[in-house]
């Protein structure tokens, strides 16, 4: 009985500590995430957009705030590794990827609304 009650409290721990380590991991990706929107919300801004074509803004987005971009990368996979411990590292990765890619397809996409005729 004894054995019993220490496994239980052990496992209680246990799961207690991953709650707790996914809640950070969590945290740190939205930071990232936040830090990297808005760093890409610099590069939308008016002096940027007067004379600047839709092919070479998505270029700009695409290469603009590299170190936010692959810290955002870094903090979900993360993330995604503790929430999801049977999924594979590849999946993580083109999970993180997507998630730029919207990034920057949302940021473009409020380009050409701005810059259309009205």
């Amino acid at each position: 009985m004894r054995i019993v009650a220490m496994a239980a409290a052990l496992a209680m721990t246990a799961s207690g500590a991953l709650a707790d380590e996914l809640d950070d991991a969590h945290k740190l990706a939205v930071q990232g995430r936040d830090s990297y929107w808005n760093c890409l919300a610099q590069e939308y801004s008016p002096d940027n957009l007067m004379h600047m074509s839709e092919r070479d803004f998505t270029r700009d987005v695409a290469s603009a705030c590299a170190s936010e971009r692959q810290n955002f990368r870094v903090t979900l996979v993360d993330y995604l590794s503790i929430q999801f411990p049977d999924t594979g590292a590849s999946a993580h990765m083109t999970t993180a990827n997507k998630a730029i890619e919207l990034a920057q397809k949302d940021i473009v996409t409020a380009f050409v609304r701005h810059k259309a005729p009205k």
